[in-house]
This record gives structure tokens, C-alpha cells and sequence, in this order.
């Protein structure tokens, strides 16, 4: 048993050489895996690869599929992912999926890289300082979700959680969000792509489906982002993110409705 000529090509583009050892103990499983994942799936949708293996990386971040993540780190740098993204990803994986679950990812993308000649540190991508990345942070937030989103989130906060939100604008868009290295669109699809993956954060990833329209990614790319994070999350999680799109689609939609 082997995966079809098309998969198998697919595969041999991002993994040139490598002989998978389940190939040889689960034949079965990998041909269907591969002929689905490397065939069918990327035969879908107009996601250029370098997207396509980012918001991937993303995801087994938040999936905490250490090995599969560290396998995919040098075919994203074969499609032209650069060190520096690469690096950018786990950092802003930390505010979303926190430091503890982010750690040994960190360490395996700087083994990863030494071991592909790239010297570290790598040069830095901070827009902020102590005195700025406030209001950075507050500047980044609202370009992402808007200016009555955002009032009406700090406005809906009881006193005694205040000081949790101003951590996020400060901290999560202020600190990491607001780097450079990575445009703001990919940034939303990284988020997006973690809060799928994380699994119990409906009301976040339908948040960030509607900051991801916000800041110009269509619902096609969105889809085209579950499409391709599906055979590696699974078809409830992926569900549950195309539900999220549908329901900010359509309220997007009939707010235009409305408008005319």
C-alpha cells in the first residue's frame, strides 16, 4: 500500500528524502492519511503554502503536538517561512496558549533552526517599551476589533476584572500582538488558528473570526484555514470553528442588510 501519485508528490515537495517509519508499520492508516491530507486537502481552496504552514505551526502549538510541529519546521522553511515567522509564531503563542504549554516549543524551533544554520538570537521585532506598550497595545486591539468593540468590551468589565483586561491590551497586544515580523492579517489568522485548536474557546474564536474580517481576511480564507488545520485537529474542532465563521458571516451580513 502507498499514498496515490499526487499525494505522494505533495509529500515529496515538503519532505524530500524522508521514508516515514508508521509507512512501514501502518501502512493502512498512512495511505488514507496521506492520500486525505496531502491530496484531497490541499486540493482545496487557494491558501499559498507559506500561510498554509504557518497557521499549521499555530495550531500544534495549541494542540501541543510537540513532534508532528517539530517534523514541520523545516518544510515551513522550505516553502519560503522565514526564521524570524517562525520564531514570531511562538512567541505570540504565549498570551493565547501560556508559557507553560509553549515552553518545550520554544525550545525545539531554536534546536531546530541551529540544526538549519540559522544563528540566534535573531534580530529583535518589539514595537514597544514599558512606557509605550499600553498604549500600543490599546492602538493594536482597536485597529483589530474596532473602536465600539473594544469600548463596549472594557465598558462590560466588573471592577474587580479590570485589571485582567488591562493585562490583555497592555501584555497580549501591547507585548506580542503589536511585534513586528509578521503583518497583521497573518497575525489574526495564527490567533484564529490557535483558538480552534485549543478546543473550549467558542466565544474567543468567534471573536477573532470577526476581527480576522476586521482587518480584511475573507470568510474563504477562513475556511480555507479550518480546511487545511482538519486533518491535523479533527473534525469537531473544525466544526466548531466553521460555526463561529457562519454565525459573524451572517451577522455581518445583515448589519449591511440593515445599513441600506
Amino acid at each position: 500500500m502507498a499514498p496515490n501519485e499526487r499525494a505522494q508528490k505533495n509529500h515529496d515537495k515538503l519532505f524530500p528524502g524522508h521514508v516515514s517509519t508508521l509507512a512501514v508499520t501502518d501502512p493502512e492508516l498512512i495511505e488514507v492519511f496521506d492520500n486525505f491530507a496531502f491530496d484531497e486537502v490541499l486540493s482545496h481552496g487557494s491558501l499559498d503554502a507559506r500561510t498554509r504552514l504557518m497557521v499549521q505551526l499555530a495550531s500544534m502549538i495549541a494542540s501541543q503536538a510537540l513532534r508532528e510541529y517539530r517534523v514541520m519546521i523545516k518544510p515551513a522553511l522550505t516553502v519560503g517561512v522565514t526564521p524570524v515567522e517562525i520564531k514570531e509564531i511562538v512567541y505570540q503563542a504565549v498570551p493565547y496558549v501560556g508559557m507553560a504549554k509553549v515552553f518545550d516549543f520554544l525550545h525545539a524551533t531554536n534546536e531546530v533552526l541551529k540544526e538549519n544554520g540559522v544563528s540566534l538570537p535573531l534580530s529583535g521585532q518589539s514595537t514597544s517599551t514599558p512606557e509605550t506598550r499600553a498604549q500600543k497595545g490599546f492602538s493594536v486591539q482597536k485597529e483589530i476589533v474596532g473602536e465600539e468593540g473594544l469600548q463596549r468590551l472594557l465598558a462590560s468589565a466588573p471592577e474587580d476584572e479590570q485589571h485582567i483586561y488591562r493585562f490583555l491590551t497592555a501584555n497580549c497586544f501591547g507585548d506580542h500582538v503589536s511585534r513586528s515580523g509578521i503583518d497583521l492579517p497573518t497575525r489574526e489568522l495564527l490567533t484564529f488558528s490557535m483558538l480552534v485548536s485549543l478546543g473550549g474557546c467558542d466565544p474567543q474564536v468567534k471573536g477573532h473570526a470577526a476581527a480576522n474580517l476586521h482587518v480584511g481576511n475573507t470568510r474563504a480564507k477562513l475556511i480555507d484555514v479550518l480546511t487545511h488545520l482538519l486533518p491535523f485537529i479533527g473534525y469537531p474542532r473544525t466544526l466548531n470553528g466553521l460555526r463561529a465563521v457562519d454565525e459573524v458571516t451572517s451577522s455581518v451580513a445583515n448589519d449591511r442588510r440593515e445599513e441600506r
